[in-house]
């Protein structure tokens, strides 16, 4: 069976790119008919928030990435770790190394200045003499000194790396608290994982992790090392550019799917397929076809996303979402007509609340520009005689056709340009040159809303 897992450290919010290693994770295992663990690696007792914790787990409620099993904390662990550690120093496979800051300092600055590569040199790797006083030990694991440590990565293909490139290194702090690439490949054993994705800036951690899994005789899983994420021009990706909370994205009214969807072509792709849903995604998924080269944020590209998105919602699935933005419109009469006239506007959820506050809000003022642009010439003489028209038209005026065909007929008999109603009603009607179509929003706010606004605009025109 499939097993893969996602394993982030509470120190900060999930970032983007967290999120894309955890979906390819997710993939695999569904793919698979398999399992996706969750693990907080919460170790780091002096940086862990709570609150960074609580908004990774929401982050994973949001979008819908279902995990396996209880959520595992390595802070609750301490004991298995220890449990570990004791077996190694019995098995003779790990030692307590007496060695203090300040002489490592002195050996690696010796080291520097003859150009070599600063690391430890093993002086207590065999030691057998009298433990130094007052010196609290560090662990180490006794890591090979010759050959090569191998292994196929999904993505990179064959990595080999000396061995004496990895020196002896500390699995267990002077406090005794455990390290980092000790704890991870126990975990990653314990939990059987047979799949491990993640970033390529674990790398180098990766021949560690296998010392300790062939020190303790566990099973090697394979690794994925995915490319970075990287801004539009190429270099490192930063909060301005999209290196922000997940949250963040829900708060700026992207969908979730929107978001999975971006992310997943993000370093992998099928063809030259753009949108995926979510039973595609994990259909069509595979982690061998994972790019070898970075991948480079588009904010467009999500932005496009998200308005196809938006557009293929069911209206009552949008005005549930939109209540989170401070707009309810679930017991509004013309519901459908109001998400008809503005879904294909709005990139997001915030852009469409605000498209749809601008039908339903009265303009308190005008839009100076829109204003210098619209209420010149005849406006005010226009908008008058078209409240007459409204007042006196014949036929009932419900739908946005009824409304066109009033509009249609006024500039006909007026013997005027469209642009000369429309842009002096856009205006009295919203308060700026925006929105939706003319008919849409009078069908919207009705007969008696839509003379008010208008007598309100003209009452200003000079």
């Amino acid at each position: 069976m499939t097993v893969t897992r996602f394993a982030p450290s509470p120190t900060g919010y999930l970032h983007i790119g967290g999120l894309r290693t955890a979906l390819f994770s997710w993939l695999t295992a569904r793919h698979n008919d398999g399992k996706f663990l969750l693990r907080i690696e919460d170790t780091d007792m002096a940086r862990n928030s709570e609150e960074a914790k609580d908004a990774i787990l929401k982050a994973f409620e949001w979008v819908g990435m279902s995990h396996d099993g209880e959520v595992v904390y390595q802070s609750k662990r301490f004991d298995l770790y220890q449990k570990y550690i004791d077996r190694l120093l019995d098995e003779g496979k790990a030692y307590k190394c007496y060695m203090t800051k300040e002489e490592l300092d002195v050996l690696r600055e010796a080291q520097m200045a003859k150009k070599e590569r600063p690391r430890y040199d093993g002086r207590y790797r065999d030691f057998t003499g009298t433990p130094p006083v007052g010196v609290a030990p560090v662990i180490r694991i006794k890591a090979p000194q010759e050959g090569m440590i191998s292994f196929s990565d999904g993505v990179k293909g064959e990595i080999n790396i000396a061995a004496d490139e990895v020196d002896d290194f500390i699995i267990a702090r002077a406090d005794g608290s455990p390290t980092y690439n000790f704890v991870v490949a126990i975990d990653d054993a314990l939990m059987g994982l047979t799949d491990v994705i993640r970033g390529d800036d674990h790398l180098y951690n990766t021949p560690k992790q296998i010392v300790v899994y062939d020190a303790l005789g566990f099973k090697i899983p394979k690794f994925y090392h995915v490319a970075m994420i990287n801004n539009e021009q190429g270099k490192k990706l930063s909060k301005r550019d999209g290196a922000t909370d997940v949250m963040e994205y829900k708060a700026q009214g992207f969908l979730p799917e929107a978001l999975l969807n971006f992310l997943v072509r993000l370093g992998w792709s099928h063809g030259d397929q753009e949108i995926f849903s979510i039973e595609e995604m994990i259909a069509l998924f595979d982690p061998r076809d994972i790019n070898k080269s970075s991948s480079n944020f588009n904010m467009d590209k999500l932005l496009w996303l998200n308005a196809h998105y938006i557009k293929n919602k069911s209206n009552s699935e949008l005005a549930e979402l939109l209540k989170e933005f401070d707009v309810d419109i679930s017991g509004h009469d013309k519901l459908e007509m109001l998400l008809d006239a503005t879904k294909e506007r709005g990139k997001t959820l915030l852009e469409l609340a605000e498209q749809i506050k601008l039908i339903l809000n009265a303009p308190e003022s005008y839009d100076d520009k829109a204003v210098k642009k619209a209420f010149k010439g005849a406006a005010k003489e226009i908008l008058t005689d078209f409240i007459a028209v409204l007042q006196t038209w014949e036929k009932p005026l419900h739908l946005p056709s009824d409304y066109h065909e009033a509009m249609e007929k006024f500039v006909a008999d007026k013997e005027i340009g469209f642009g000369k109603i429309g842009m002096p009603l856009r205006v009295s009607l919203l308060g700026s040159m925006t929105g939706s179509g003319m008919d849409e929003i009078m069908a919207i706010l009705g007969v008696d809303e839509t003379i008010l606004r208008i007598e309100r605009a003209v009452s200003t025109i000079a």
